[in-house]
């Protein structure tokens, strides 16, 4: 018992579903539906009947979802097993292959710039200036706009209507 309660203390802090864990947590479950139609006899209360029925769908529920994520984890195992093992003797002549470019592939490339009929012909978008560096005086000014409105909840502080103030005497002068 004192070892079934150290492997449960213990599971708790492993990842996934462990066998200690699951045990518990039926015999958990077993228990408190044993409690409750031991209650549904003693009352004929309709309210556990329904309580037992809420139970088994969760007690359900969770072994359904141990049980994806043991599958989850197989999958990630065998996958990780099949990325560490040792290649093929005769993948470096596939890589090889892929890597240098036949001289079919150079004839098939255009490098006319006309549109080919049922392409999008697209422009190459250009970058806004950043706002660290900004290279017009419009940017500059809308930083000054971004720096003085202070928060994104609206609120203008005093400090803010000082420094427009301040700025507004700048530009009289």
């Amino acid at each position: 018992m004192a070892s079934f309660l150290q492997e449960l203390w213990e599971s708790i802090f492993t990842p996934g579903p462990t066998p200690t864990l699951l045990v518990a947590t039926n015999a958990s479950f077993a228990a408190l539906q044993f409690l409750l139609l031991i209650l549904l006899i003693a009352t004929y209360s309709i309210h556990f009947l329904v309580l037992s029925a809420l139970c088994s769908g969760l007690w359900y529920a969770i072994n359904w979802f141990a049980a994806e994520i043991a599958r989850d984890q197989q999958v990630q195992k065998a996958k990780d097993e099949k990325e560490k093992s040792p290649e093929p003797e005769n993948a470096s002549d596939t890589d090889t292959e892929t890597e240098t470019p036949g001289p079919e592939s150079t004839t098939a490339t255009t490098t006319s710039s006309a549109p080919v009929p049922g392409q999008r012909h697209e422009t190459p978008k250009q970058t806004p200036p950043t706002l660290l560096e900004p290279s017009t005086a419009d940017s500059v000014e809308a930083l000054r706009r971004r720096r003085s409105l202070g928060e994104s909840s609206g609120y203008i502080s005093t400090d803010s209507e000082w420094e427009k103030v301040s700025e507004g005497e700048e530009k009289g002068k």
